[in-house]
């Protein structure tokens, strides 16, 4: 369709123009009048009619001014001016990939309007079009080539679609413009290191040192920490990658002291200490005797040059071993338990992996709390006894030897009861233990000592989640959170408080509420599309402030951010419940709410309503009006989606939904390549796609689990169920196998298909041995483990072996020599429960007799007295506060 704008007449474009003048400036109403003159001379003008819709949007009136620029856009399709406030409202909805293409559109008819083209490259960086954003750059270069910031955003978007060598020519280039560059100057020290750093990329490390130098003596680059590690990383690369060269030792003995010179900046740094060791050819991971021996002088030269420095003797206790370790142990700890430091034992958990250090560590703290048991009343040292009680209650907890923590925590409470620390750790030994209940109460004791540290109020309430009391934990949660906010919950899931998401999500999911649970985890994802979003501002202001090498670790973060662990628990738990409701959909119907429910529900809501409808402040009607201005004066907020109405704020709705596994997968799919790192993740994809027959998935699935871990239980038990499938669709022959119904199914899949399938199982499990000894065999293999007893029964019974030989085996793993843990008895037990084992009873009793100290393993009407009892104790505690 041909432009509608020429047939205005002189004096109307001219009003037009004013129409635009006043858009720019946020001149809002007056360029809504304006709109409307000339839409009652030329009603079918898109371009006014864009116009007008934009200003709508800004308004408030979304709904119509987005009717408006739909109607608009249709008078007028050739018009870069229609384009471009549709792309404005695409990206107002976050429709980034949309609103590019639209974008693209509007610069087919206006091709050097700068600002489209600047906004097209800053949607191409947020949806990483690198190869494009080049082609943009490069046009806002020649539009405007006298600012250094266009120059620097070539350069960038060279580094980031890879092509190093260009980068490195537009950054000589423009350097070569400059008559002379700015000394100490913050922006310009960022632009030069940038250049360094594509040096460095490019492997031209000689002239990235020259670089450096030169510009550093100049006082031109002014970054002391950058310069020092820079030119230590380039050295040692140097030296590594030109062991021949007669520069070699000189490169070794400048990169050394580069590394000595960030040491003496920040001694704490273990990276420098491992560098510095590197340099001199010791790698901490391969050592031999001799490496060792040159490693603890090195590290023991360092602890007396930092005296106040724990990195050092941290690496020396990791790299030394038998007499010397005890030699260096000895003297660490004793400080450490003398000075009365807390985190003494988080520091040397890592060593435990080593179990001759784990026994070293117990012998040396156990000689230190005997030595006191002269007078044990009233030691010499009484800080250093309590310290010492307090370590070796943490060391015994994390061995698995509950009891013997609760003793020593018991003497060290009756040594010192106000020291809240202790309570904590007694809490963390209950919880281990299987204690739920009797780990909220011991942590409520370590936060009533000290009311005002909000770590331990935290604590208290995910301890409140964990035994399935949400309301109490919103309670107490409550205690710091805003006072203004709807609930306690709310305010957390606004100020993106991951940790609380997911433990209240997995509360809910514990307690059945399979609704509330995802939608937390729902809510986990908005947090993370929110990180997706944030990084939209900082590609314009990064490059406009020349803050390239942390714009540019904010870009890989954000690549990588849905790989965080806590997104991917979320993305699994609710992959599992969608399983769940899919397999069985009457667990969604029992959800939904009761009429009486539903009905003191909106009568609660009316009330709420009511309540603050009474209760107005005038100063925050005022502040809402000012936040709303400021709002309207900003760019793009205007045009910003507003948040929808939550019209199922239960998420009964959202388990009644008939398309579980769709919802399922498309929720893992965000996991992208993360989701290839994650065993868990890979397996929930597998049973995603077995249940929607997309067999090639499933397959794709498994090689990725193998690829993480070979030996992984749960793999094992998909292996077998998806050999279990194969057999009955793609290996053998359908005429004389299967049914007419298996057979459409096998020959709905293409044989190449088959031929994929096939080599995959063979990649798995070797061809000639059936499904059952598969198992036989894996179970033989790992036949202490109670995760691998677990799968294999689930194998067998797949299988269809009877049910008495699956629970037989099940039993199996209550045997001494088995190293069961509580949380493996309660899988074993769901398990049994789930397939309604006759023997789920004696399994329950058999746990409740093996875990003294535990109480998940009671009667569900001993454990409803538990709560309630701890509840109590709690109300009490409450009444005594009020009356005091």
């Amino acid at each position: 369709m041909a432009s509608q704008q020429a047939t205005l007449a002189q004096k109307d474009r001219k009003a037009f123009q004013d129409l635009l003048s006043c858009y720019e400036l946020k001149q809002l109403t007056k360029g809504r009048k304006v709109a409307d003159q000339i839409l009652k001379k030329y009603p079918d003008h898109g371009e006014t009619m864009c116009m007008k819709g934009l200003i709508l949007v800004h308004l408030g009136q979304r709904d119509e001014g987005i009717k408006l620029i739909r109607e608009g856009m249709r008078k007028d399709l050739t018009s870069h001016i229609c384009w471009h406030v549709w792309a404005l409202v695409q990206k107002g909805e976050h429709k980034y990939e949309e609103a590019l293409k639209s974008y693209m559109q509007a610069l087919r008819f206006d091709k050097d309007n700068f600002n489209i083209v600047r906004e097209t490259s800053v949607l191409q960086t947020q949806t990483r079009a690198y190869e494009s954003l080049v082609e943009s750059r490069l046009h806002m270069l020649r539009l405007r080539p006298s600012f250094r910031a266009h120059w620097v955003g070539l350069a960038v978007a060279y580094q980031l679609s890879g092509n190093l060598v260009e980068a490195k020519r537009v950054l000589e280039h423009f350097q070569s413009l400059l008559r002379e560059g700015p000394v100490n100057d913050a922006e310009y020290s960022e632009f030069l290191l940038f250049h360094v750093h594509v040096l460095e990329d490019l492997g031209h490390l000689q002239d990235a040192l020259a670089f450096l130098d030169k510009k550093s003596k100049d006082r031109y680059i002014v970054d002391r920490t950058a310069t020092h590690t820079f030119r230590a990383r380039i050295l040692s690369k140097l030296k590594n990658t030109n062991k021949e060269s007669p520069q070699a030792a000189e490169w070794s003995t400048r990169a050394e002291s580069e590394w000595r010179a960030l040491l003496d900046l920040n001694p704490e740094c273990s990276d420098y200490y491992q560098a510095v060791l590197a340099n001199q050819g010791i790698d901490l991971g391969d050592l031999d005797e001799d490496s060792c021996t040159k490693a603890l002088a090195l590290l023991s030269e360092f602890a007396v040059h930092f005296p106040k420095a724990y990195a050092p003797r941290q690496l020396a206790l990791t790299v030394a071993q038998g007499d010397r370790f005890r030699g260096l142990a000895k003297p660490y700890i004793e400080v450490a338990l003398s000075k009365g430091i807390p985190s003494l034992f988080s520091n040397l958990k890592k060593l435990y992996a080593n179990p001759l250090k784990c026994q070293v560590i117990e012998e040396i703290v156990e000689d230190i709390r005997a030595s006191f048991l002269v007078d044990p009343a009233s030691p010499s040292e009484p800080a250093k006894y309590l310290w010492t009680l307090y370590f070796l209650a943490q060391h015994y907890s994390f061995l698995g030897r509950h009891r013997r923590a609760l003793e020593i925590l018991n003497l060290a409470v009756e040594h010192t009861p106000t020291l809240p620390e202790l309570y904590m750790t007694k809490a963390k030994v209950l919880k281990r233990a299987g204690d739920p209940y009797g780990a909220v109460r011991s942590m409520d004791e370590a936060r009533k000592l000290d009311g005002q540290d909000r770590f331990i109020n935290t604590k208290s309430g995910k301890y409140r989640l964990r035994a399935g009391m949400v309301d109490e934990a919103e309670e107490i949660l409550g205690l710091f959170t805003r006072k203004g906010a709807a609930t306690p919950g709310a305010d957390l899931t606004e100020m993106q408080a991951l940790h609380y998401l997911v433990e209240v999500g997995d509360a809910y999911r514990r307690i059945g509420k399979l609704n509330l649970a995802l939608k937390k985890y729902y809510a986990v994802q908005k947090v993370f599309e929110a990180f997706r979003e944030d990084q939209y501002d900082f590609h314009q202001y990064s490059i406009r402030k020349t803050i390239l090498l942390p714009y540019f670790d904010m870009l890989k973060w954000e690549d990588e951010v849905q790989s965080h662990p806590v997104y991917v628990h979320a993305v699994v738990s609710a992959t599992r419940i969608w399983i769940r409701l899919h397999d069985d959909p009457s667990l969604g119907k029992s959800l939904q709410p009761s009429a009486e429910t539903t009905d003191a529900s909106r009568k609660a809501l009316s009330k709420a309503k009511k309540a603050a409808h009474k209760g107005n402040d005038p100063s925050q009607e005022s502040q809402d009006a000012a936040n709303k201005k400021v709002s309207n004066q900003s760019e793009d907020k205007g045009l910003d989606a507003p948040i929808p109405k939550d019209e199922d704020p239960d998420g009964v709705k959202m388990v009644l939904a008939d398309d579980a596994l769709e919802r399922a997968a498309k929720f893992l799919a965000t996991l992208k390549e993360s989701g290839k790192r994650s065993i868990d993740a890979c397996l929930a994809n597998f049973d995603v796609a077995m249940r929607r027959k997309k067999y090639l998935q499933a397959a794709r699935a498994l090689t990725h689990a193998h690829a993480v871990d070979a030996q992984h239980p749960q793999l094992h038990l998909r292996v077998v169920q998806f050999g279990n499938t194969g057999e009955s669709l793609w290996l053998i022959s359908v005429t004389t196998k299967l049914s007419v119904a298996v057979s459409s199914v096998s020959d709905s899949i293409a044989n190449p298909v088959k031929s994929v399938l096939h080599e995959t199982l063979i990649s798995l499990k070797p061809e000639e041995i059936s499904l059952d000894v598969f198992t036989s065999q894996y179970l033989q293999s790992h036949s202490t483990s109670p995760s691998a007893i677990l799968a294999c029964a689930q194998a067998c019974k797949f299988l269809g072996n009877p049910t008495e030989d699956v629970e037989s085996l099940l039993f199996t793993a209550l045997k001494d020599d088995i190293g069961l843990s509580v949380e493996d008895g309660l899988r074993i037990l769901s398990y049994l429960q789930c397939v309604k084992s006759t023997r789920a009873e004696e399994f329950r009793i058999a746990c409740d007799n093996k875990f003294e100290l535990s109480t998940v393993f009671k009667s569900s009407e001993e454990q409803a007295a538990l709560r309630h009892q701890c509840l109590l104790e709690e109300k009490e505690d409450c009444d005594d506060v009020e009356t005091l």
